[in-house]
């Protein structure tokens, strides 16, 4: 058995993992990037990048049947399955390359292979033990199912949805979050009839309440079914399709079953709880430094409680390179981290929804701005509808922005930086958005807020 010494090594080379690898580097560690898999882990390879690969076909596939009504002749004649597929593997391909390519020249060492920590120091893979002065916990997740509910056969996760050699005719859709909404945005472009079963009382139920109802209601003028407030029971399969059937006794029939009930911390049978890190129901303890209950043990990405974003991973990997070079980086909080669900209408939101606001603030220091899409130019022209909602505390800064409509994760930078720089919308209104932009409906809506609409009463 050999041993190997860096001063950090990293267990998981997904976005929180070779986030701090790559950081690392720059400041000067040596580094042990350790991953069973490929680099670039979920995200890049059966998560973010393939999935958002499917939505853009898809938006092709709209634009082509809706072509008349731009003026342009054309035909949409269906899916070509095998051609959807080179086209998402060459994206995840390239991009897997150059992050390769990347973390070479960056002089990181990655070790191939399925590691297991052994001491709060040193990882195990195969014969051979890593140690490092600091270790990076980034095992990231897996697609959960619910007790009883055995994935197979017909019955499948998004890692099964993406290399699907078909187009299904008909498909129910366990749960109405973002991954589930996303593929039922995905599979209705391509003509298939969607049914959503979501136990709580919206899609997308972690958004502010007036964006989930606007969601809904674009779902069913696309023609998407969903059933929300009731919980699943069971599911049969046989050759041919599905029966799912609903606690009120309902049943939704189809070709295939998704579920898409959220994603588990990939975390068992890692030695964790051995070294005497503390866990709570799979997931890793941390404090807000991201350090476990071991010195020098710290923990990013999915497997720590919250968000489960690819980019709260990359800020986490950043942040801990940077606390154990002691940067002392600053501590951004979930909700000021932002969201997107790449769906058709699309929705992107940051800070405190407006009830969140309303709770902490009380009801009468709160006060919020809607702007409809139906205003602004580009929207129109692109033939979208939605709004933005901006959310201030009165005489104080802006704590939440709330957005649905085609494009609206693009508006996200602008919207994230208002918040976590708590400027004040008197702050933002003087600024110039340009014309004609869909930006410019968010500069609209702190215009609202600063007392002087420009194009809105």
């Amino acid at each position: 058995m050999s041993e190997q010494n860096f001063d950090l090594v990293i267990l998981g080379a997904g976005s929180g993992g070779y986030a701090a690898a790559l950081r690392a580097s720059e400041l000067g560690m040596s580094v042990a990037l350790i991953e069973k898999n490929k680099v670039g882990g979920t995200c890049l390879h059966v998560g973010c990048i393939p999935t958002k690969a499917l939505l853009h076909a898809a938006e092709v596939a709209d634009v082509a049947r809706e072509s008349a009504k731009f003026g342009v002749t054309a035909q949409f004649e269906g899916i070509d399955i095998a051609g959807v597929t080179a086209y998402r593997e060459g994206i995840v391909s390239s991009k897997y390359k150059g992050l390769q390519g990347l973390i070479k020249t960056r002089g990181i060492t990655v070790i191939e292979g399925e590691g297991r920590l052994v001491a709060p120091t040193s990882v195990q893979v195969g014969d051979d033990r890593i140690t490092g002065k600091n270790v990076v916990l980034a095992t990231g997740s897996f697609s959960r199912s619910l007790p009883g509910l055995e994935i197979g056969g017909r019955v499948i996760t998004s890692e099964q949805a993406l290399e699907l050699p078909f187009v299904p005719r008909k498909v129910a859709v366990l749960g109405g979050g973002v991954i589930g909404v996303e593929f039922s945005s995905v599979w209705r472009s391509w003509g298939a009839e969607v049914t959503i079963i979501e136990a709580l009382p919206h899609l997308v139920p972690n958004e502010d309440e007036t964006v989930s109802k606007q969601f809904e209601r674009a779902f069913r003028k696309r023609g998407i079914d969903f059933t929300v407030g009731v919980r699943f029971q069971s599911v049969t399969q046989n050759d041919s399709g599905v029966v799912v059937t609903l606690e009120n006794g309902d049943t939704v029939e189809a070709e295939i079953l998704l579920v898409a009930v959220g994603r588990g911390p990939a975390t068992a049978n890692l030695g964790f709880e051995e070294v005497g890190v503390t866990m709570d129901r799979g997931f890793v303890i941390t404090n807000e430094r991201l350090e476990t209950n071991i010195p020098g043990l710290y923990a990013v990405g999915d497997i720590v409680p919250g968000l489960q974003l690819a980019h709260r991973g990359f800020q986490h990997g950043i942040f801990v390179a940077e606390e154990i070079a002691g940067l002392n980086p600053i501590v951004i909080s979930d909700t000021n981290i932002p969201k997107v669900t790449y769906s058709d209408p699309e929705v992107a939101s940051i800070g405190l929804s407006e009830s969140k606001a309303r709770e902490a603030y009380g009801d009468d220091k709160v006060s919020s701005y809607d702007y409809n899409l139906a205003g602004n130019g580009k929207s129109h022209i692109l033939g979208t509808s939605g709004s933005i909602k901006v959310v201030r505390v009165n005489d104080g800064p802006v704590v939440g922005v709330h957005m649905i409509g085609a494009r609206v994760g693009e508006l996200i930078g602008e919207a994230q930086l208002a918040v976590n720089w708590e400027a004040y919308p008197e702050d933002i209104a003087p600024l110039i958005h340009a014309h004609p932009t869909q930006n410019e409906a968010l500069g609209e809506a702190f215009l609202a807020l600063a007392g002087k609409p420009l194009h809105a009463v």
